[in-house]
């Protein structure tokens, strides 16, 4: 099987605030408009909000959207002004990366990552200086 694109879809309750939500709240750029949903840029992924929300669709979801960014505690402040709460406050996790999270308006599971630059992740391992 080859894989040539991905992206998250949501099927939100409310189009018009979850579209806000990303659009303007997180400030994801627009990748393309159709007749009945939005894709935004996030990174190297897409995130497609349509608005076609709960026609047959699961309820619930069990996984959480991932964003990584550069500050993550300016992106708290940030995000606090537009009045988004954190679920969990920005913490260094065990496997060493710093992380906060929020919830989309249907309650989807946002995690915002930042990679501190002694993160192995931040390593060229191709060589070393041994």
């Amino acid at each position: 099987m080859e894989i040539l694109s991905s992206r998250v879809i949501l099927r939100p309750a409310d189009y018009r605030t979850t579209l806000a939500f990303y659009g303007e709240t997180l400030g994801l750029g627009v990748y393309r408009e159709y007749p009945g949903g939005t894709v935004f840029f996030a990174g190297q992924s897409l995130i497609e909000v349509a608005a076609h929300g709960g026609t047959g669709a699961p309820t619930g979801f069990s996984g959480a959207v991932w964003l990584q960014v550069r500050d993550v505690g300016a992106a708290a402040v940030e995000l606090a002004l537009h009045g988004v709460p954190i679920d969990r406050a920005p913490a260094e996790e065990p496997w060493g990366l710093i992380e906060m999270w929020i919830r989309d308006p249907d309650g989807v599971p946002i995690v915002l990552v930042e990679v501190p630059p002694s993160h192995p992740v931040r390593r060229d391992s191709r060589w070393s200086e041994d």
